[in-house]
């Protein structure tokens, strides 16, 4: 009974934002995953791929396609060896605080793991090193300003799991890992960013989440909020955000 009640409290969330504007609906992490990574991605690359894990960007069949040199840099030497056969051509075990790069990648992919490192401008400086001098940076990060980050650092760990698992059981294998955010604001990301030579070439900024959508009341109360943010301090109040780097050549 639970289950469906939440279910269909989801179903009215969906249905409530369609009254809102195309721009507050956007899912970032498809956005990032569809739009964003496919449109810098070119055949040759070295990618690196920092906190893919046992899930990689790259499926197996579209690095052969690409004829792509894909690196896998994780904290966690069980998840690399999770990784789906063939979809590494090298693994690195390293936490990204502390990696020493090579100036050898094309493209560096991160996809929602700065939120989980405490010393992110250790990890900038390590990403600027890993880049060659033209090559890209693709961040996608959710922001410390969204309420659901606030609850996240408040709550402990172990409660903020039971009450992701239990509204939002198809999470449990993707999310729930200990969570900072510490710098993981668009201003804060991009200060990093020309603090280590790296220019912002492309900057999208996301205002939709489902964290509330469990129930209508809500998110209604959220999204109001949201508008109202937004409204007061533009793209500092994104629920989430994209920013592409470029290293300069010399």
């Amino acid at each position: 009974m639970i289950r469906t009640f939440i279910k269909s409290q989801k179903w009215l969330s969906r249905k409530f934002d369609l009254l809102l504007p195309a721009k507050y609906r956007r899912d970032g992490n498809r956005d990032y995953i569809e739009a964003v990574v496919p449109k810098y991605l070119a055949h040759d690359d070295t990618v690196y791929d920092i906190g893919g894990g046992k899930r990689p960007f790259l499926a197996t069949e579209q690095k052969r396609a690409l004829n792509a040199t894909v690196i896998g840099v994780d904290i966690d030497p069980v998840e690399l060896d999770l990784a789906p056969r063939g979809a590494y051509d090298k693994k690195i075990c390293a936490d990204i605080a502390l990696f020493s790069g090579n100036q050898d990648a094309d493209l560096v992919l991160c996809q929602a793991l700065l939120e989980h490192v405490e010393n992110v401008e250790a990890a900038f400086a390590s990403i600027a090193a890993i880049l060659k001098p033209g090559g890209l940076a693709l961040i996608f990060v959710p922001s410390r300003n969204a309420v659901f980050a606030r609850l996240n650092m408040l709550l402990p760990h172990s409660v903020k799991q039971s009450i992701l698992y239990g509204i939002f059981p198809e999470k449990q294998k993707k999310q729930g890992f200990p969570a900072f955010y510490n710098s993981c604001t668009p201003a804060g990301l991009k200060k990093l960013a020309a603090a280590n030579e790296l220019a912002v070439i492309e900057e999208r900024y996301y205002y939709a989440s489902s964290y509330f959508s469990f129930f209508l009341p809500v998110y209604v109360a959220w999204r109001l909020w949201v508008l109202l943010f937004h409204a007061l301090v533009r793209e500092q109040a994104a629920e989430t955000f994209c920013l592409v780097l470029q290293k300069p050549v010399r």
